[in-house]
């Protein structure tokens, strides 16, 4: 009875013992789960937030490749266009004293043929950029101005040409270059400028008869003048204000420089057509 009740108290212990030896290995067993469960789902959402990662990067990349394109070709066809225009720039029609308006010397080896717009604000500012450039090669560049009004600033930059027109019939060369430095002293530029009811004013402010300027304006007569001008320079490549053409009268060589560059940047292709 003894030898079974320590057989029992033995089998007992030996349980206690195992109990106390599995319970931890259990706790142990369990956290370690929590741990690889929780270690599972950090590489997960780590997996995932490299993925949506390489997947911005890679649409950011494409963005900019597809913008890097893009650039590239509008500077090639910009290039295009300046090659081109400058071909036809060489088909400018050659100055004439009969039908050209000349500022400086008529027989000069160089000249400056703007296209322009007397409401163009760009042109305006290169207007005493022009004078400038007659008055500082002595007698060697003259300055040719022709008509390109602009569609968006009609009908006062149409008008205005046609008005310079009358002045030029009544007074002559001289009187054309004095009212078209007024008109661009005067205007506001951009299509509305100056009202049209002060054009004829201008012309009697410079001492032409009103009552002729006023008959000329108002028939229209210069009109068609104006775009045979538009017309001319659309040929040769001009799209904008100021188009400038450098013509060698000599050689017929041309060079065209649309816009509304300063004095130094445009001495240098005048100083390159010299030589």
């Amino acid at each position: 009875m003894d030898n079974k009740r320590n057989s029992n108290r033995k089998a007992v212990a030996v349980i206690v013992v195992l109990l106390a030896l599995m319970i931890p290995l259990l706790i142990f067993s369990v956290q370690m789960s929590r741990q690889i469960s929780e270690l599972n789902n950090n590489i997960n959402q780590s997996s995932a937030q490299l993925d949506d990662e390489y997947l911005a990067q890679k649409i950011e990349e494409g963005i900019k490749q597809f913008i890097q394109k893009q650039r590239l070709a509008q500077q090639q066809a910009e290039l295009k266009r300046i090659r081109d225009a400058g071909k036809k720039a060489n088909n400018v029609r050659r100055v004439s004293e009969v039908r050209d308006h000349i500022f400086g010397n008529p027989n000069a080896e160089i000249s400056l043929i703007e296209y322009s717009d007397f409401e163009c604000p760009f042109c305006k500012r290169f207007h005493p950029t022009a004078k400038r450039i007659v008055e500082e090669y002595n007698g060697k560049v003259n300055w040719v101005y022709r008509h390109f009004p602009l569609g968006f600033h009609n009908p006062l930059a149409q008008k205005e040409a046609e008005a310079s027109e009358c002045a030029s019939e009544l007074g002559g060369n001289e009187m054309f270059w004095e009212y078209a430095d007024l008109i661009y002293e005067r205007t506001n530029s951009n299509g509305k400028g100056l009202p049209t009811e002060s054009l004829v004013p201008m012309a009697e402010e410079i001492g032409l008869d009103a009552d002729k300027f006023a008959e000329c304006l108002e028939s229209g007569r210069h009109a068609e003048r104006v775009q045979e001008d538009f017309r001319e320079g659309s040929e040769i490549g001009i799209t904008g204000t100021p188009g400038n053409v450098f013509l060698h009268n000599k050689t017929g060589k041309a060079v065209l420089k649309a816009g509304a560059y300063p004095f130094d940047a445009l001495k240098l292709e005048i100083d390159q057509l010299l030589k």
